[in-house]
């Protein structure tokens, strides 16, 4: 993995200032500590910092065909490489390196865009074909590895984080109010938006074709479950398949050229990872202990140390854990704003930005982490609750305006998602500022569709909470500010088997029934643990891995917070109300006061958040 930037200027081809090309590439240095490179040619400029896990000797970017006509960037790994390359050279093609996203430029000759369709993998990547005068972006499926541009003036300008092209004349340095809708009101922001006006993200599983005109972006793949009617309820799971195919995902994300660890949280998806790694070495008689990473706290309510330490002993894995606390959110909090490029919920990423560091201490870059499962198998406690839930009362006027307000956001009225929207949206208006929140329905990101209603309309419920959690809470949140940035800050990268295409399809063939059932969730995950881990694991209730809210900092007193949350700060700012930011302040000091972070919005950690922010990346009050 590495990160990447772009320049392309079809109209153009004498390419700007080739020192900013430079200083771009710099600013991902994080990313890729390990090798540097630039390339020109008429009309295109790229560079590259790269992350070398992959024949670390040979396989330096960019990447080109046999005659030079087509030249690659790729973040990202193509874990099928090898039977894509037997593949391709039987096609008579010549390779000059062992890394793996050499097949990419290859597969591109031999079949186009249809390429996409032969990927197991994960990747953000630039191609362009000199001969055509081709500019191709693209992102993997599930959005794991990010990809942002600028089109403006018959100017693309990309990058793989938003950092590294701010300092192009073409951007700007301005606040994406629907993108700060998006931190306020979903889980993070959403694809197409970024934080940063005229910056767009890339969407998962889009790729972006430049040939004549402007850019054109379009789905290669989408998570499309059954219709309800479709689905052959009385069908039984083939749990020994799922083993299967997650023992494949798993064996082939250890495949590397360096040592690859395991993040262990002493839950069941990422106990379950270690197992079925653990199992896999024994195998191979693979020598030697596989290293786990673990992060403990110091208050025993939110603590899972006792668990890691069951599972690593179990496996016998050399364990590293370290405890967190307080403190450590305070010294964190700024640079995981950084590596973010948004404002955050929780302080959860100074915790994973601790973990990481300890990878990368430990002399690590690469680990299998358990991301994703929740969403796939009906993990979080909304999958539970909806068997229980009753409908909306239509004879209520809050109930009637609550189901107008799912069938704008969804499509679908009786689809329960998160919390109440119309009650939420009067509690904006008076978050926001007053003359901002007098344009609340100009850039308000529930003004529409959230995601693509046909994907919803006639599914069964869980399949409708699963596609909604895969768009607005797994890519661009969970992947990206908890996954990718807090991963490369620290340049570990992190891999991911729940998210294998043939584990997505094994869920979206399965009766749904067998994902929540009895009462419990994740259902196949626990038959499938029952052969590997010990019961008490297999059989545990989902316990979010969570880190103290704003309220913990308000209550120290800490001279830094008080000032980015001081009421001359957020009035001269423009974006939030002061004196509702001041009501907050008093109510979170309250000794007695806590946030349930599961159910509860942590309106303070945003607006802290933000102004930490907008200082990171110097941007002027509205």
């Amino acid at each position: 993995m590495c990160g990447f930037v772009g320049l392309y200027t079809p109209r153009n081809p004498s390419l700007a200032d080739w020192h900013l090309l430079a200083r771009m590439t710099e600013a991902l240095a994080h990313r890729g500590p390990d090798d540097a490179a630039c390339h020109r040619q008429p009309g295109l400029a790229l560079g590259v910092r790269r992350l070398a896990i992959i024949d670390p000797a040979g396989g330096a970017q960019p990447i080109f065909n046999e005659d030079r006509s087509i030249v690659l960037v790729c973040n990202g790994e193509v874990l099928n490489h090898r039977a894509l390359r037997a593949e391709l050279q039987r096609r008579g093609h010549r390779f000059r390196a062992d890394v793996d996203i050499e097949v990419l430029v290859h597969l591109y000759e031999e079949f186009g865009l249809s390429l996409f369709d032969r990927l197991e993998g994960q990747f953000a990547l630039a191609l362009y074909d000199t001969h055509r005068r081709v500019m191709l972006l693209a992102r993997d499926p599930a959005g794991i590895a990010p990809l942002f541009y600028v089109w403006r003036a018959n100017t693309l300008v990309f990058a793989s984080e938003i950092k590294a092209i701010l300092d192009h004349p073409l951007v700007e340095r301005r606040v994406d109010l629907t993108g700060l809708d998006q931190v306020v009101t979903l889980p993070g922001p959403v694809s197409p938006h970024s934080l940063f006006a005229g910056v767009r993200s890339l969407a998962p599983g889009h790729y972006l074709l430049l040939r004549d005109g402007d850019p054109v972006e379009r789905a290669y793949w989408d998570l499309d479950y059954p219709l309800a009617a479709d689905i052959d309820g009385g069908a039984a799971a083939e749990i020994d398949d799922l083993a299967e195919r997650l023992r494949a995902a798993v064996g082939i994300r250890l495949l590397a050229d360096v040592p690859v660890g395991l993040y262990l949280s002493g839950g069941l998806d990422s106990s379950l990872i270690a197992a079925l790694a653990s199992d896999i070495d024994r195998a191979d008689g693979a020598g030697g202990r596989r290293h786990a990473f673990s992060i403990g706290f110091a208050v025993p309510e939110i603590d899972e140390s006792g668990q890691q330490a069951l599972v690593a002993d179990n496996l016998g894995l050399l364990h590293h854990r370290y405890t967190f606390n307080a403190h450590d959110i305070e010294a964190g909090l700024r640079q995981a704003v950084w590596h973010a490029e948004a404002p955050l919920k929780e302080s959860y990423n100074t915790c994973s930005l601790a973990l990481s560091g300890l990878v990368r201490k430990s002399g690590l870059k690469v680990v299998l982490t358990g991301e994703g499962a929740d969403e796939l198998f009906g993990g979080y406690i909304g999958y539970r609750l909806d068997g229980a839930r009753t409908a909306v009362d239509d004879c209520t006027l809050d109930g009637a305006l609550e189901r107008e307000w799912r069938e704008r956001l969804w499509g679908d009225a009786g689809f329960f998602y998160e919390k109440d929207y119309g009650a939420f949206d009067e509690l904006k208006a008076a978050l926001y500022a007053p003359p901002l929140a007098a344009r609340l329905p100009d850039f308000a990101c529930t003004g529409g569709c959230l995601v693509n209603p046909s994907q919803l309309r006639g599914r069964h419920p869980i399949h409708k909470r699963s596609y909604v959690d895969f768009k607005l809470r797994l890519a661009d949140h969970l992947l990206a500010d908890h996954g990718d940035r807090v991963g490369y800050a620290n340049s570990v990268e992190a891999r991911y088997p729940f998210l294998d295409r043939a584990v997505i399809d094994w869920v979206r063939n399965a009766p749904p029934e067998w994902l929540v059932r009895d009462g419990w969730e994740k259902y196949p995950l626990r038959q499938v643990a029952a052969h590997y881990l010990p019961a008490t694991i297999a059989k545990r209730r989902k316990f979010g891995f969570v880190a103290p809210s704003s309220a913990v900092l308000l209550q120290q007193r800490i001279e830094w917070v008080e000032d980015y949350l001081s009421l001359a700060r957020i009035a001269a700012a423009g974006y939030f109300n002061a004196a509702a930011v001041e009501r907050l302040k008093a109510q979170y000091r309250n000794p007695g006061f806590a946030l349930t972070t599961t159910f509860d919005t942590d309106l303070l950690m945003i607006i802290l958040t933000f102004e930490i922010f907008r200082d990171c990346f110097r941007i002027s009050p509205l």
